[in-house]
């Protein structure tokens, strides 16, 4: 464990004396490891969108949660309007310019997955994509820079029907997409040009009205008529603009929910059956160019919330004054046969949120969130409770794991490696750096141990949401118990295997070192 490789003495002949040099003998590139896997670890992956939109390649809809534009201004070019089987078409979608977009080509019907492969003629703003199971059937960006014109190849199959149409969608910015953009229909040799039947304009999808609040959220009937949830506890709305409030009150079928908090981007809350982000109802009110967009969503592990329909909700209403940000909205205490919206006859842990956001896409709370300390029933009697934005058992966990190595174990290996030749008188019948090194090694497990215990303890068995950070904590572990062992059977001085055994010794300690120290970082960091 202590990732410290006992070497040779080299002898040097010092001028007309002769003394003991410590030499290493080989150097290894821990810290360039080290910090590949650190940066692999802590990186953000949620600040920029990178064009991976298979979930939409069926219905080419962004998961924005906003209303797609109509007059599309940007446009599909071919460069040619018949093919042949085999054949490749140059394809052109160009406009003013854009972040985002997803090109397909489908049959004239648009019925069925998309049809032929694409080859890329830039790589750097570009990339294939696999709809449906077909390898390269779909087009998108690697970037959110802004583009004003993408080229690609569409590679024409053995078993093309007789007419193709291009699709396109394109994303201006988070809030302003245009969806389906028609392009040219191309047709086969000896075809029937393909004429468009005479459609019929269906009109644009109407969203459920909004209101304006005209006064304050009170906390006056909380525990009396109103289930609430508080931060701090006991804070008023009216009088804090720091106050983050969230309350229910129910009727015969249906819950009033409000909200109120600091008007810095979003407010969020979300219903959970544990205490973990992932499968969980949540409500999102978004700041946006002075109006707060109110939006029902569901979480699927720690990514962004999936904005979801707003016609659960009704009689929306918002208000935006002194800094403070409001909402407040009815849903019906059960949607029998819908998915993503929870029966509140039901308990539940309670997440409370805030954050930033920009042209209505939220970014990461800046804190962790509120977290009720149990499950509660909002549709039951009417209580006042609160929360932590951080429980206790995790951070007695998070505080041993900085202990053992950020210091016991950077302690010891110094140790081992600077005082091994001039610490050498005996403590306890060995070398003192020995049996200081063991010391500390052995804190540093005994520590890592009950560290390991802890979030098992707090969640009740093994979270299967919390990405990468329980398995390579697991390995950390493994590699503590197998240094102990180890140690424990090291053998003498002057044995065949001591060789073998240094190289193990400090392979294994430099690798518990590497990764616990990341995940640590990457805590701290994100």
């Amino acid at each position: 464990m202590d990732g410290i490789m006992e070497v040779p003495v080299r002898r040097q002949n010092m001028g007309r004396k002769k003394s003991e040099v410590l030499v290493p003998e080989m150097a290894v590139p821990g810290f360039t490891l080290g910090a590949f896997i650190l940066l692999l670890l802590v990186s953000s992956v949620a600040n920029y969108p990178n064009g991976k939109v298979t979930k939409s390649c069926r219905g080419m809809i962004p998961e924005h949660g906003h209303t797609p534009q109509s007059d599309p201004p940007c446009y599909i070019s071919v460069s040619q309007m018949t093919f042949r089987p085999g054949e490749k078409i140059k394809v052109t979608l160009s406009g003013p310019p854009f972040k985002g977009f997803l090109l397909e080509a489908r049959d004239e019907n648009l019925t069925g997955p998309p049809i032929g492969s694409f080859t890329l003629i830039d790589s750097q703003v570009s990339q294939l994509l696999t709809c449906e199971d077909i390898q390269g059937s779909a087009v998108s960006h690697t970037s959110p820079s802004n583009k004003a014109e993408i080229k690609v190849y569409w590679n024409a199959p053995s078993s093309a029907p007789n007419h193709i149409k291009f699709l396109a969608t394109v994303v201006e910015k988070y809030d302003i997409y245009w969806v389906k953009i028609p392009g040219p229909i191309i047709s086969q040799p000896n075809v029937l040009p393909f004429t468009t039947p005479k459609a019929t304009i269906a009109p644009m999808p109407t969203l459920p009205p909004v209101s304006h609040l005209t006064k304050s959220f009170n906390a006056s009937d909380c525990g009396n008529k109103k289930f609430c949830i508080r931060s701090p506890l006991n804070c008023d709305p009216e009088k804090e603009l720091a106050c983050v409030f969230l309350s229910f009150t129910r009727d015969a079928k249906s819950v009033m929910v409000e909200m109120s908090g600091p008007s810095k981007g979003y407010l969020s809350f979300a219903f959970s059956h544990d205490q973990w982000m992932g499968d969980d109802d949540a409500y999102v009110c978004i700041l946006e160019d002075q109006t707060v967009h109110i939006q029902p969503s569901h979480l699927t592990g720690r990514n962004h919330p999936v904005m979801d329909s707003r016609d659960p909700l009704e009689d929306m209403a918002w208000r935006l004054a002194d800094g403070v940000m409001q909402c407040s909205f009815r849903r019906n205490i059960t949607f029998p046969g819908v998915k993503n919206r929870f029966d509140l006859n039901a308990s539940y842990y309670i997440f409370l949120a805030d954050g930033a956001a920009d042209h209505g896409r939220i970014h990461k709370h800046s804190q962790q969130p509120l977290i009720t300390y149990d499950k509660y029933n909002v549709t039951g009697y009417p209580e006042n409770v609160g929360g932590s934005h951080s429980l206790l058992l995790l951070k007695v966990h998070g505080a041993l794991m900085f202990v053992a190595w950020m210091t016991t174990v950077s302690v010891g290996v110094l140790i081992a490696r600077f005082f091994k030749p001039v610490w050498l008188k005996a403590l306890f019948g060995d070398a003192a750096w020995f049996q200081v090194h063991r010391m500390l090694m052995l804190t540093t497990s005994a520590l890592t141990f009950i560290a390991f215990l802890l979030p098992f303890i707090y969640r009740g068995g093994w979270n299967w949401h919390a990405g990468y950070h329980p398995y390579l904590g697991c390995i950390v572990m493994i590699l503590a118990v197998l240094q102990l062992l180890s140690a424990a059977f090291r053998p003498p001085l002057h044995d065949p295997r001591r060789q073998m055994f240094k190289w193990t010794h400090w392979s294994m300690g430099t690798a518990a070192r590497i990764i616990a120290d990341a995940l640590v970082i990457g805590v701290i960091c994100c």
